[in-house]
């Protein structure tokens, strides 16, 4: 048993300090944040002759909710409508499919290139479609708007200029804003971890010339990067972040906008919320497995491909902090802490992460940011709670010869606080993970309790651990029941 539990006490001390250089990378991101925040890229001034043409593709999924507001809004861009057409890939099998047909026989008789277009069976997912998509189009390059967005009407004005003035740039990368920030709880913890990312570390990768990579929507591609690249592949549930380094690895550059935002819905439902950060964990961790190594054989100083492989590890240290979370009450247990080294550091670190996500809140939400702080607990809880299902997701990844199934993130088009959700189509059941999150939240329970009588010092995390596991849990069974 002495052996055993020196064992993890040893994997303990490895999962911290792996935890704590993973953490310690968002700090680098925060300083170039703040030493580039000033330095946004100028929109060139390029005539309407010289701007190059664009395809828009729209890949659709039963969307029957958002699919018109989605076709509307680009059909709506100003760009100039001899280098401008709109593909509508609908891969459907409900009535999306007729709302579909009938928006764009609409915008046709407006005079745009407006087409839809359809696939004998879904293979390659969102992959296989945007693959279909290119051999339809001899544009020079394509935007990807997933069905939960509305681009703003000058979305192409406010970037496709960028590509005239460097053809090494291959991708251009808009930020995520939110239609249903206020909708719930939920919907304002998302917020607050999507704006970290797209007002902080998406800038400060962009402008650090760091790896950085596609966010599945709101981005423009140059064709010819797809083309060189090897063009788009479904080997994993990321399509968008395993085409973004293998372009990255060609030598192609990419520009990212923080100024220019595109409203998108986030999922009001802890159930399709975790599907969605499912999916990301297990495409991210596939794309880790497969590029990490040609990254590090690449040609980037080695500061930037080891920032590059924490960029792809994002999703792969959720069993790490899985790892620490369940190896505490055991080790408590057994009363190895006394013979663990002093491991303050990762709480030092720890707070970079909460330093990050204030600081895009102030950066994005002046001169009411600090009211949006209220929520930072809701983010915290939902953050830890999900580690089971994201630590499930991950393993996945393991399995490199499967190709897994492409979950889609349901949608209801809940924008105002009175649109509901419950009941309509696309709604789902509670799923297994819950069960297992309401026994970690009594494990933790446990933890907690011996922590009291022999280091009350992890108290609080396993308290904490406990109530987000708990609340979470009943959350979800709380909305699922809304939804039978």
């Amino acid at each position: 048993m002495d052996i055993l539990l020196d064992i993890f006490a040893a994997i303990y001390v490895v999962a911290g300090a792996t935890l704590s250089l993973f953490v310690a990378t968002f700090g680098i991101l925060l300083i170039i944040f703040f030493l580039t925040r000033q330095k946004s890229p100028r929109l060139p001034d390029i005539p309407d002759d010289d701007l190059l043409s664009i395809t828009v593709q729209l890949p659709l999924y039963n969307e029957q909710y958002v699919a018109v507001r989605l076709i509307d809004a680009v059909c709506e861009m100003d760009y100039p409508r001899d280098k401008f057409r709109v593909q509508i890939l609908d891969d459907s099998t409900d009535e999306t499919t007729a709302l579909c047909a009938e928006r764009a026989d609409y915008w046709q008789s407006q005079g745009v290139d407006c087409q839809l277009i359809r696939r004998d069976d879904r293979e390659g997912y969102k992959a296989g479609a945007l693959a279909y998509g290119l051999t339809l189009t001899d544009s020079d390059c394509v935007a990807i708007f997933d069905a939960d967005f509305v681009p703003p009407k000058d979305f192409l004005r406010q970037t496709m200029p960028h590509f005239n003035a460097d053809p090494q740039i291959a991708l251009i990368q808009t930020r995520w804003a939110h239609l249903n920030l206020e909708y719930n709880w939920l919907t304002r913890a998302q917020a607050i971890s999507i704006d970290g990312h797209f007002a902080i570390e998406q800038v400060a990768r962009s402008r650090g010339y760091l790896p950085m990579s596609m966010n599945g929507t709101g981005g423009i591609w140059r064709v010819a990067a797809i083309e060189d690249a090897g063009g788009w592949s479904h080997a994993t549930l990321t399509e968008d972040l395993d085409l973004s380094y293998r372009a990255l690895m060609k030598g192609w550059r990419f520009i990212y906008l923080v100024d220019v935002p595109v409203p998108g819905e986030l999922p009001p439902q802890v159930a399709a919320w975790k599907v969605q950060q499912a999916r990301w964990a297990t495409g991210s961790t596939q794309c880790l497995i497969r590029h990490s190594m040609p990254l590090l054989r690449s040609h980037f100083p080695l500061w930037k491909k080891l920032m590059g492989v924490a960029h792809l590890s994002q999703y792969a240290v959720q069993p790490i902090i899985f790892i620490l979370f369940f190896l505490t009450p055991i080790l408590l247990a057994g009363n190895k802490f006394e013979d663990i080294p002093d491991l303050r550091i990762i709480g030092v670190f720890g707070i970079i992460p909460p330093i990050l996500l204030v600081t895009a809140q102030f950066y994005l939400y002046q001169p009411q940011w600090w009211k949006n702080l209220i929520y930072f607990p809701v983010q915290f809880v939902s953050g830890a709670a999900i580690v089971l299902s994201n630590t499930i997701a991950v393993l996945k990844a393991i399995n490199v010869g499967k190709i897994q199934e492409f979950k889609r993130t349901p949608k209801f088009r809940v924008v105002n606080k009175s649109d509901r959700w419950q009941g309509i189509q696309y709604s789902l059941k509670i799923d297994w993970t819950t069960v297992g999150e309401l026994l970690l939240a009594l494990y933790a329970l446990f933890g907690a309790i011996l922590a009291l009588q022999r280091l009350p010092a992890l108290a609080p995390y396993m308290f904490t651990y406990a109530f987000s596991f708990g609340a979470f849990a009943y959350w979800n069974y709380y909305q699922a029941r809304r939804v039978a």
